[in-house]
């Protein structure tokens, strides 16, 4: 599109435009600063000036993230159209408590011992699994799966789910919008793809399920309010529930006279246990906090649940924000917030350079999480593994692209960078280091963070994949550059020295070719190599974007991935999963699963091992393979 219709679309929506930057790399970031209100008038108030400056809703044009992944009918079917070296993969191995020990895998997380919500868990004795809007309980423990227990969902709303002993938290979001994850150039699902966001669309449902008798599942508590999900991290018995809402403008004048709950939505818990039901806004104004310059009439709100005492008692905290991606360490949680950039005014006015705020909450005490401090990076961020916190330091991986060009000239080629943010005065994050340059002309596709190295993936025709020595924070640098035909867009750590990539096969011209496999030598920084490669075919798999759809099983080195492929050749067609012995000296496949024949295949999920069996999940059912060979050994169907 020509500079000048493009600006004068932008106008049109009446939205405020994140613009992409075009910061040099030792350039530090402003300091933000956040400050909360003394009062519902000054937050009522304040909301409604900016309101009306701004000639709309006033929040930025967001990146649109993920749908939650539901496993729900119909069939989808495949038509023809350095020196550091990688520590061991974070992915949790658990040993069951009491007498059978029997070892089972967690759901793919990005850090040890925080878990992620997904659509399975498990405990090594059952799995609970939800699908086509249902909650079911299996028992593994015999010969076959075994349904033990179910529990009726909401048919039209995404849900994921958290276990806690005998307590399951299932996080629903219903929203009139449909969309999920926008692809770029053909290319993977990208976080940071522009588009508007569905203003007040959205309700977000917490609901406490009581699996003490798995036989019995029962709902103990709900909490619904207005917002988006956004994501979870659960630490211990602690969850902390991240919650995005976007005031609907109405009127002539938009938001004029708007009440609080426009900008502060209620919440409103029912107890099963006691038969009572409260609201409540979901936060105190006072509790409310805002940047000295306007970032948008969006609300992030953290809602914390002690999930050894249920959802009666909610910790709750709020920044007036928009949310894109939320990354959790040990004693933080970081939320991602493109910031706002004012509305166009006229035709000639070209908004300025687009940066990523990051916030960060003190997430230290069990049950609480209190604001801590923001910064702010260059560009967008693809996802929560672009953001990883190592000694006290977040480390970001970042893109900036320019969308439009500028008067008179060409605009300036995307960049990358790797930014270190510390805690500064008054728990502001600070740059305190930055490389940039990686990838001109080219966007980040993956990033992984181990340790004191950084892995980032960039791509347009060839894939780069960056080593970053981060070993002093101040002086991030490139150590290693490696260029490959296609990219990975999933990076796993598999061993000291060891990394594999899932992504695209690509043509000199960077035409995806099909799903591939990489296994990487990065045990010297330096000259990393890749040591293993495997191509599946034109297809897809859903690990290239979404990691709790890989499974890595380090006592026998399997990994398992979904897969989708098409033969044109053939015109043969496959749907499922495919098991990979992946190590510096070999990677090839062990086997395939697949659910249902002909007409009905549906697409596997999710993967995961209890035992000497690999079980894998779709909306048909659950099976059962031998995890040494794939060989079928059982199906449970799901019926309802």
């Amino acid at each position: 599109m020509p500079r000048r219709l493009a600006v004068l679309a932008l106008v049109a929506t009446a939205l405020a435009v994140p613009a992409m930057p075009a910061a040099p790399a030792g350039a530090k970031a402003p300091r933000a600063q956040l400050v909360a209100f003394d009062s519902c008038r000054a937050l009522v108030g304040y909301a409604h000036r900016y309101a009306a400056r701004a000639g709309g809703v006033g929040v930025p044009v967001r990146a649109l993230g993920a749908a939650p992944e539901t496993l729900e009918r119909p069939v989808q079917k495949t038509t023809d159209n350095g020196s550091v070296t990688p520590t061991a993969a974070p992915q949790e191995t658990s040993a069951v408590a009491g007498d059978t020990g029997t070892s089972f895998s967690g759901t793919n997380v990005q850090e040890l011992g925080i878990d992620e919500p997904d659509v399975v868990k498990t405990d090594g004795q059952h799995v609970y699994a939800i699908a086509d809007g249902v909650l079911r309980i299996l028992d593994v423990t015999g010969d076959a799966p075994r349904i033990v227990g179910t529990l009726k969902l909401d048919d039209d709303a995404g849900q994921q789910l958290l276990l806690r002993g005998t307590r399951v938290l299932v996080i629903a979001t219903r929203s009139t919008y449909r969309g999920g994850p926008i692809p770029i150039d053909g290319g993977p699902v990208v976080k940071a793809a522009i588009a508007p966001a569905p203003g007040g669309a959205a309700t977000t449902q917490l609901t406490e399920v009581d699996v003490t008798d798995p036989a019995a599942p029962k709902v103990a508590r709900t909490m619904t309010l207005d917002g988006a999900f956004v994501d979870a991290r659960m630490t211990g018995a602690t969850a902390r529930v991240v919650v995005s809402s976007t005031p609907a403008p109405t009127g002539a004048v938009p938001l004029a006279g708007s009440p609080l709950r426009t900008f502060v939505p209620a919440t409103t818990i029912k107890s099963k246990i006691t038969g009572r039901t409260y609201r409540r806004g979901v936060v105190p104004c006072g509790d409310v906090r805002r940047p000295d310059a306007f970032a948008g009439l969006g609300l992030l709100t953290v809602l914390t649940v002690d999930l050894d005492k249920g959802l009666y008692d909610v910790d709750r905290d709020a920044v007036m924000a928009g949310a894109q991606d939320v990354y959790g360490s040990g004693t933080s949680l970081y939320v991602a917030s493109q910031k706002y950039v004012p509305g166009l005014s006229d035709a000639g006015d070209v908004p300025g350079s687009m940066r990523t705020e990051i916030h960060r909450f003190d997430a230290s005490k069990p049950g609480e999480t209190t604001y801590a401090g923001s910064g702010t990076v260059p560009g967008f961020v693809v996802n929560s593994y672009a953001l990883s916190e190592a000694d006290g330091a977040l480390r970001v991986a970042s893109t900036d692209e320019p969308s439009w060009l500028p008067e008179g000239g060409e605009a300036s080629p995307a960049q990358s960078y790797v930014t270190v943010l510390k805690p500064g005065d008054g728990g502001a994050l600070s740059q305190v280091g930055q490389v940039g340059g990686l990838g001109k002309g080219q966007r980040i596709y993956g990033v992984r963070f181990v340790g004191p190295v950084g892995y980032v993936v960039t791509f347009r025709q060839m894939d780069p994949l960056y080593t970053v020595d981060l070993g002093d924070p101040a002086a991030p640098r490139v150590v290693g550059e490696l260029e490959i035909p296609g990219y990975s867009a999933y990076l796993h750590p598999l061993a000291d020295g060891l990394l594999l990539g899932v992504g695209q096969e690509a043509t000199a011209d960077g035409r995806p070719q099909g799903t591939q496999v990489s296994v990487f030598d990065v045990s010297d920084l330096a000259h990393p190599k890749r040591v293993q490669h495997l191509v599946f075919g034109k297809g897809s798999s859903d690990a290239e974007f979404d990691p709790h759809a890989f499974l890595w099983w380090a006592p026998t080195q399997t990994a398992v991935i979904p897969l989708s492929t098409y033969d044109e050749a053939t015109r043969t067609s496959f749907t499922g999963a495919v098991g990979l012995h992946a190590a510096a000296d070999a990677l090839g496949e062990i086997g395939r699963v697949t659910h249902g024949s002909g007409e009905e295949v549906a697409p596997i999920a999710r993967s995961l091992v209890i035992g000497d069996r690999l079980y894998t999940l779709s909306y048909l059912g659950l099976g059962a393979n031998r995890l040494d060979t794939l060989a079928p050994l059982s199906f449970t169907a799901f019926s309802g």
